[in-house]
C-alpha cells in the first residue's frame, strides 16, 4: 500500500475550503489537463456523505474511469472518498480540514495499492506516485488560488 499525505494552507475560512474541496464543478475545472468529467451518480455541486461519482479522465496517455463514494463526512472537518470500480486494488482519498490562524490547513491522505503485483510496484515507484502527487498538487494550488483571490 502506497501513502501520498500532502498539507496546504489557504488564507480562508474552513467552511470556504470544505465545500470548494467537494464541488464538483469545481473539480473538473481544476482538472482540465486530464479532460476530467464525472460521467455518472453526483455530476455537478457538492458531493455529500453515501453519494456516488464516476470520473473519466485522460492520464497517463489512457482515458480511464473512476467510480468513488463519500464514505465519510464530518462537516467542515473531514471527509473521506473511497473507490467503487477502477484501476487501483484500493484507493482512499482522506480530505482533512484544521484550523489555523491565517484560515484553514487541508490535509490529503491518499492510500491505495495497484494491481499486477511486482510490475505493478514497480510502475508505481517509477511513474503513478509522482503522477498522483502532482494531480492533488495542481488541485490543491487551484483551490488555494481560486479561494485566496476570493478573500482579497
Amino acid at each position: 500500500m502506497a501513502t501520498i499525505y500532502l498539507e496546504t494552507n489557504i488564507a480562508s475560512p474552513i467552511q470556504h475550503v470544505f465545500d470548494l474541496s467537494r464541488d464538483i464543478d469545481f473539480h473538473a475545472r481544476s482538472a482540465i489537463h486530464t479532460n476530467e468529467k464525472a460521467i455518472a451518480g453526483k455530476i455537478c455541486g457538492l458531493i455529500e456523505l453515501n453519494e456516488t461519482v464516476t470520473w473519466k479522465g485522460k492520464h497517463l496517455g489512457l482515458y480511464l474511469t473512476h467510480q468513488s463514494k463519500i464514505t465519510a463526512f464530518d462537516h467542515p472537518n473531514t471527509f473521506t472518498d473511497e473507490m467503487i470500480r477502477g484501476h487501483f486494488k484500493s484507493f482512499k482519498h482522506q480530505h482533512i480540514f484544521k484550523r489555523i490562524p491565517s484560515g484553514t490547513q487541508m490535509i490529503d491522505i491518499l492510500e491505495y495499492d495497484v494491481p499486477f503485483g511486482i510490475l505493478g510496484k514497480i510502475f508505481d515507484s517509477l511513474i503513478l506516485k509522482k503522477h498522483l502527487t502532482q494531480f492533488l498538487t495542481t488541485r490543491n494550488y487551484a483551490l488555494k488560488s481560486s479561494l485566496e483571490i476570493k478573500n482579497n
